[in-house]
């Protein structure tokens, strides 16, 4: 099973919502702990939303299970801890969570990608529940948006 990733910064929203039609994305799975920041400009959840809706794709915010908690995020943001402690502790959190269980593999069915702000996956946390998901389910693979030609 393969999961997208995308995060909206240094997109356009054509560009944006061209790639999710070009994938064939079908659900969008919001994994950002706030969706209604101002600084989301496209993706602030009440104008995604719309955009969603005009392109058919379904609409998800599941900040409970795949969201870093507020103060996790917080203290990374502040650069209190290092990608790689904000990582683990990620990765901890999830685990406790039960991701895993709480979730299933049709939960991303119809064709779903993963959304958070970060430009890349790199260091953002919509990799690391892909990855995560990937040790626990089998044939779970990431494919992080847009795809490089």
């Amino acid at each position: 099973m393969e999961i997208c990733t995308i995060g909206f910064t240094k997109h356009s929203a054509r560009e944006f919502f061209g790639i999710l039609t070009a994938e064939g994305v079908e659900k969008l799975i919001d994994v950002r702990l706030n969706n209604v920041s101002q600084l989301a400009g496209f993706a602030k959840r009440d104008d995604l939303l719309y955009f969603l809706e005009l392109h058919g794709i379904g609409y998800v915010h599941e900040p409970r299970l795949l969201a870093p908690t507020a103060d996790l995020f917080k203290t990374y943001r502040n650069r209190e801890i290092t990608w790689d402690d904000y990582e683990n502790r990620f990765l901890d959190l999830i685990a406790r969570r039960s991701i895993e269980t709480a979730l299933s593999p049709e939960f991303f069915s119809p064709r779903s990608v993963l959304l958070c702000s970060e430009h890349t996956a790199a260091q953002c946390h919509r990799r690391l529940i892909v990855e995560y998901l990937g040790t626990h389910w089998p044939g779970v693979r990431a494919l992080h948006l847009p795809r490089l030609r």
